[in-house]
């Protein structure tokens, strides 16, 4: 890409050299990873008063009913017993309560604004960061660890890996053995849009014995799919982003390619770690991943930088070419369009 296409790439002041998130090899506690289950900093303000339901969808604002009157119970003062060995009885109402509806309705705005609204101690993660924690913490240290919450919250609950599926069906059947409350989101599967919702049925068939205690909640409005994913900008030159790098505070700067290798010897879970003190992210010479694992990988990194609103800069292909179109229609199809357009929107960013 000629650098006369992005005149305002070029920046005079230098600050230093950049950092580089390949010479990095972060050690996490496990009491961090569990202390960074909150809602990302995009949520971190959200309420229910801040939602603003569709007046055309009423099952948007009764979902706000449903979630305030969980909150509620979550809330309520347990009367104490008398008794030297009565237990105090559980908050009344389901287990869980399940949130099913496509892109852009809400779900995680929700999610967010129940977290905000219970007590705690509780976690709030998407699916992918409760499968990483169980990877970096060990299953029964996870159950140990997460049996103490009042209340879990699962944003982006996947069943395109059924290994997965079953890992967290069953810490989730433990943690309500414990008195832990639930709370997940789910979207539609793409190849389901004819064909009704992937919804409760599906979801709580994949996490058997805990059908009983989830309330599903069908959020309906308009699908954000449906309007196609948001074109790439025009990628930068290498010089480019290396000069725009060297005068931005906070800048960290890799050859795409080391940094596809250098995320396989670091675990998942300590990809925020990975991206400390970074307020700017550049590559160069993105291109095309073709590779299933490696492809992966890059979806959590994404989903990490897109949490922090991290600016990205890169030269190369764009974004949407990173994945084959052979990938976009495999089963983690959902997974790499989600990857696709918050890349896209962090290079959007970075481009203003």
């Amino acid at each position: 890409m000629p650098a006369a296409s992005h005149p305002e790439a070029i920046v005079g002041t230098v600050t230093g050299s950049p950092l580089a998130l390949t010479e990095r090899r972060p050690v996490v506690p496990a009491e961090r990873l569990v202390a960074e289950m909150v809602p990302p900093p995009r949520f971190a303000g959200v309420s229910f008063g801040s939602y603003l339901p569709d007046t055309t969808q009423p099952s948007q604002a009764g979902a706000v009913t449903v979630l305030e009157e969980f909150a509620a119970g979550l809330n309520a003062v347990q009367a104490p017993k008398r008794g030297w060995f009565r237990k105090a009885a559980p908050p009344a109402g389901p287990a869980g309560v399940y949130l099913d509806g496509g892109y852009g309705v809400g779900k995680t705005h929700l999610l967010a604004s129940l977290w905000h609204a219970a007590p705690g101690p509780k976690a709030f993660g998407t699916f992918v960061e409760l499968t990483n924690l169980v990877g970096a913490l060990g299953f029964q240290q996870a159950v140990r660890t997460l049996s103490g919450h009042k209340l879990l919250c699962i944003d982006e609950f996947e069943l395109d890996d059924p290994g997965d599926t079953v890992l967290v069906s069953t810490l989730l059947s433990r943690l309500v053995e414990a008195g832990v409350k639930l709370a997940a989101t789910s979207n539609t599967l793409p190849e389901k849009l004819g064909e009704g919702r992937f919804a409760a049925t599906d979801f709580l068939r994949e996490i058997q014995g805990l059908s009983a205690h989830f309330r599903p909640l069908r959020i309906d409005g308009q699908d954000y799919r449906h309007r196609g994913l948001p074109a790439a900008p025009p990628p930068y030159s290498d010089d480019q982003v290396t000069q725009r790098a060297a005068g931005t505070p906070g800048a960290a700067l890799d050859d795409f390619g080391d940094l596809l290798a250098h995320l396989s010897v670091v675990h998942p879970s300590r990809y925020g770690a990975l991206l400390d003190d970074v307020h700017a992210v550049f590559l160069r010479g993105v291109r095309p991943v073709d590779d299933q694992s490696t492809a992966l990988r890059l979806v959590v990194l994404a989903d990490r930088m897109y949490d922090r609103e991290l600016p990205v800069t890169a030269s190369g292909i764009p974004f949407d070419q990173v994945f084959s179109e052979e990938m976009l229609k495999g089963g983690y199809r959902k997974k790499y369009l989600r990857a696709i357009s918050r890349l896209v929107a962090l290079a959007r960013d970075s481009a203003r």
